[in-house]
């Protein structure tokens, strides 16, 4: 038997020992590991309402296993979509429209969260309700999708803890300070400010979602608002669907000197979808849209076509030939990914999709909720380990749970 000459054995012993080329790797491989072992948790979801806008009284019987077929503006969600997805826990948005009275933003809210019991209830093989990370980990454990719920705007509970209160022995798991508007006791993001943050109501409704062990959502409200509620709480805060804004200067994103007061808050930042969010040109586009939009129609008084909405939709049709939507692409996503990444830390990022609740088109790769292992394997390509892409997919967020949780508990 010949013996191979020690440099040979040597040369071979090198080429073995060498890391695996990127394109060799079989990423999706890895992200089904990953993902077996640590739940994909999904800060926000809007399916409930757009169940209630489109299917109305349906909404309590309609088959939601496939929806793909359906007519008219398509979903973005249905189980088996969800299967394909490896999601193992959703906030589902229990959101009302911010616009309503008080009273009827309450009363919504509840058929809001019995809509989401009524669909746990009645898929009880795919979906377990969820309000501890304890629980998330038995539902996940279990083979079903944890089913949290999130109350997406502060004007939701009508100014009265009691309402808070409710919601939290309902099962609701965070509480969004403001959604698209001002309110009595919060600036939002996307409305006029009037006190500079949070009033000393709005403390106190801080306050008391910490002793109640509920998350303190900062997703919508205004950088002041931030601000003084990560001044204010005791636990740890999530932004549940929010980009960087220093990828995409939009003002429902996160600034870098927000970011850098995560670490010591234990936050996370659930990056979104949503296309103005996260690209710049889709972000000037929408303005644009709505700028000609508003130019041609904009009863009673404006509008090159006032009072006149089929001309106006004529016209308005020619401008989209001419100014088409631009693409954003899963990439963009991942761009704000590692941006909050590289600010904050990988221990505060998570995922906040914003599925069924932005319109279309969503970013290329990502049009529905079968898409996020190709999110994942995106980062894997920029060289993410697995332990941070364990972190990213829920880690992170069980952590904040479980923190908020002790919190509480310290609280009694």
């Amino acid at each position: 038997m010949r013996r191979a000459p020690v440099a040979a054995l040597t040369a071979a012993l090198c080429v073995a020992l060498l890391p695996i080329p990127a394109a060799a790797q079989d990423y999706a491989a890895r992200v089904a590991r990953i993902l077996r072992a640590t739940p994909l948790i999904d800060g926000h979801n809007d399916w409930p309402e757009a169940l209630r806008d489109r299917e109305g009284d349906k909404r309590w019987t309609i088959d939601l296993k496939d929806l793909s077929q359906v007519k008219g503006e398509p979903y973005d969600t249905d189980i088996a979509r969800l299967r394909r997805g490896m999601l193992g826990g959703q906030f589902w948005s229990v959101y009302v429209s911010a616009d309503l009275p008080g009273k009827e933003q309450v009363e919504q809210t509840l058929e809001q969260i019995d809509l989401v019991k009524s669909i746990v209830a009645r898929y009880p093989e795919t979906f377990a309700l969820a309000r501890t990370a304890a629980d998330v980990r038995r539902a996940h454990a279990a083979g079903k999708i944890a089913s949290m719920m999130g109350v997406e705007g502060g004007g939701q509970i009508d100014g009265n803890l009691s309402i808070l209160r409710t919601y939290a022995a309902l099962g609701a798991g965070y509480l969004t300070l403001t959604h698209s508007r001002t309110i009595d006791w919060a600036d939002s993001a996307t409305d006029d400010p009037k006190h500079n943050g949070l009033t000393d109501f709005g403390k106190q409704v801080v306050l008391e979602l910490n002793r109640l062990g509920m998350l303190v959502d900062l997703s919508h409200v205004s950088e002041a608002t931030m601000r003084a509620a990560l001044a204010t709480t005791k636990a740890p805060v999530i932004f549940s669907h929010s980009g960087a804004r220093a990828v995409n200067d939009h003002p429902r994103n996160v600034s870098d000197d927000v970011l850098r007061l995560l670490p010591a808050n234990g936050g996370v930042v659930m990056v979104d979808f949503a296309p103005a969010y996260v690209s710049d040109k889709s972000r000037r586009w929408a303005a644009d849209s709505a700028a000609e939009k508003t130019r041609l129609n904009a009863p009673p008084f404006r509008g090159l076509y006032i009072g006149q909405p089929d001309k106006a939709a004529e016209a308005y049709a020619a401008w989209l030939k001419e100014h088409p939507e631009p693409a954003v692409t899963l990439s963009e996503v991942a761009d704000h990914i590692e941006h909050v990444a590289k600010i904050a830390g990988h221990d505060h990022v998570g995922i906040g999709s914003d599925f069924d609740g932005v319109g279309h088109p969503l970013p290329v790769g990502l049009e529905d909720v079968s898409t996020y292992p190709k999110l994942f394997e995106e980062l894997m390509r920029r060289g993410w380990s697995d332990a941070d892409i364990a972190k990213l997919a829920g880690g992170n967020v069980l952590r904040v749970m479980e923190r908020a949780e002790q919190v509480a508990k310290g609280m009694k």
